[in-house]
């Protein structure tokens, strides 16, 4: 089954992903964005609309990379604790540390 886009659709898609292009890889303030939005001709409340939904998803994204950090940090350094304590000869510093640099890392951005 085919879907079609319509150029409203489309329209919308472009201005989200040049919003998210101005937030995130430029690093505009969201007043920045809105305004660069107003000036190709979009309403004041469509752009804010826009910018606050990009926003949003960025804010989760974060949340979510946070949590991911945590856990595999935490894994790591776990790991690297029950392996050196396991007597097998080894000490297993770098697994020690970077999982709690990567768990910390992960607990500062959540």
């Amino acid at each position: 089954m085919e879907t079609t886009t319509s150029p409203g659709n489309e329209l919308i898609n472009q201005s989200y992903a040049y919003a998210a292009d101005l937030l995130v890889n430029k690093k505009l303030s969201s007043e920045a964005t809105m305004d660069a939005l107003i000036a190709k001709g979009m309403p004041y409340d469509a752009a804010n609309t826009i910018v606050d939904n990009v926003e949003q998803q960025i804010k989760e994204a974060k949340k979510e990379r946070a949590k991911k950090d945590m856990l595999y940090g935490g894994l790591w350094c776990v790991g690297g604790i029950i392996a050196t304590a396991s007597n097998i000869g080894l000490i297993f510093w770098g697994a020690i540390l970077f999982g709690g640099i990567q768990f910390f890392k992960g607990l500062a951005n959540a």
